[in-house]
């Protein structure tokens, strides 16, 4: 039964009325099929969500998804997304009714604040299941339409479901007249990888292979790092005579033009990526190709990140080799990860240097089993914690998105 029409938003309606320009109506064609809509409040929470929409297209496959910002937001600032990101339009009646005429999607999930009446009210009248995580008393209110009572209520009130992350929240939320059962307390979202499974078989050949040498991986690393990356291994070859190195490059066109530079330094050396084998005398296996990543991280209980000696570079990701078992080294400069650096660092999952000469070091001290599998499981701690709240998440949509089907 749909909810009495409110007095406040018909008038808010009114007062908000506006049309969307050329810019607004710019969207990339809707995909064929199911499309889930999450919106992302704020910046900080994209990774999270990003990894949520990956988890949840696992299950479901054919759903495809549509990542939304505040309006305005400057996507260039945002992470590269795998899924289209738009920004909302703004607070404009006319505005909200394209947008959804366009994607038509076939459930919402809000996450954070930024609440936007206008937008939120014309989903829930068209019958798309809305849910809001990570809730905050936050409206977006259009110009001129603050006096209006009840736009708040109204607009909480079009959720099916309400999770915030603290029992305050939760108390609030209700006394605004939010059914208490719709409101419940839960965590917020955490980054919580699900890496591909590698081949078996491929992978018990690379260990063959590989014959119980300790072997160390130095993942999308610049040129300008190379130097720092190799002098840090001979460092570690004098006190581990049969350490294997891989070296992953960030740039494919380094890897040939590397090749060469090693072999004029004496350091026997093998290109992964156009088929060279691992021989027991190899000190380095170059490789390039972003996906041979989840094979490295399996084989290496030692993963030094790229991007990250160099100021500027912001920083290479670290979840996946942590969930794969990889205690991690990294410099100074992971900015662009900083918030799950920060945590990684004070769980003592990770090693922090920032010269050659500490990178050799740290090599050697890490591959010490003991030391290893204490890193490896201060860090698995850290990328497993979000999984019960995710898992959740994903079991309530899949219950909506079937519930809307069968209708």
């Amino acid at each position: 039964m749909s909810k009495p029409r409110s007095l406040s938003l018909a008038a808010y309606r009114v007062l908000s009325w506006g049309v969307p320009n050329a810019a607004t109506l710019s969207y990339p064609k809707r995909p064929e099929g199911e499309v889930i809509w999450a919106h992302i409040s704020t910046q900080d929470r994209q990774r999270a969500v990003t990894d949520f929409c990956r988890r949840l297209q696992q299950v479901r496959p054919n759903l495809n998804v549509l990542l939304t910002t505040p309006p305005g937001a400057d996507l260039s600032r945002w992470d590269q997304s795998e899924f289209p990101l738009v920004d909302l339009p703004l607070e404009q009646t006319g505005a909200a009714r394209a947008f959804l005429d366009h994607w038509r999607p076939d459930i919402g999930l809000w996450v954070g604040g930024g609440l936007m009446p206008n937008v939120i009210t014309r989903a829930d009248e068209r019958g798309i299941p809305l849910i809001l995580i990570e809730a905050q008393i936050d409206i977006n209110i259009a110009r001129g339409a603050r006096w209006l009572p009840d736009i708040t209520r109204f607009t909480l009130d079009c959720f099916q479901s309400i999770l915030a992350t603290t029992p305050e929240t939760v108390r609030t939320i209700r006394r605004l007249g939010i059914a208490s059962s719709k409101v419940s307390e839960a965590p917020p979202l955490h980054v919580s990888p699900n890496p591909k499974p590698w081949p078996e078989d491929e992978l018990i050949e690379i260990t063959h292979a590989l014959a119980g040498r300790p072997v160390w991986l130095s993942a999308c690393v610049l040129d300008t790092e190379f130097i720092s990356v190799l002098t840090a291994h001979r460092q570690a070859l004098r006190i581990l005579p049969r350490l294997t190195l891989v070296l992953h490059v960030a740039d494919v066109a380094e890897a040939e033009p590397l090749h060469r530079r090693l072999e004029n330094m004496d350091l026997r050396c093998t290109n992964w990526d156009t088929g060279g084998q691992i021989e027991d005398t190899t000190q380095v296996i170059l490789s390039s190709e972003q996906e041979d990543l989840g094979l490295w991280h399996r084989v290496s209980p030692v993963t030094f990140m790229g991007r990250s000696l160099e100021r500027g570079a912001g920083g290479h990701d670290p979840l996946v080799g942590v969930a794969l078992g990889s205690s991690v080294i990294h410099g100074p400069f992971v900015h662009r990860h900083q918030q799950i650096y920060d945590q990684l660092d004070q769980a003592g999952a990770t090693r922090v240097v920032r010269t050659a000469t500490e990178l050799g070091d740290a090599v050697v001290e890490l591959l010490s089993p003991d030391r290893a599998a204490d890193m490896a499981l201060a860090g698995w701690r850290i990328v497993s914690e979000g999984a019960p709240q995710a898992d959740k998440l994903v079991d309530m949509v899949q219950d909506c998105l079937d519930q809307r089907s069968a209708k």
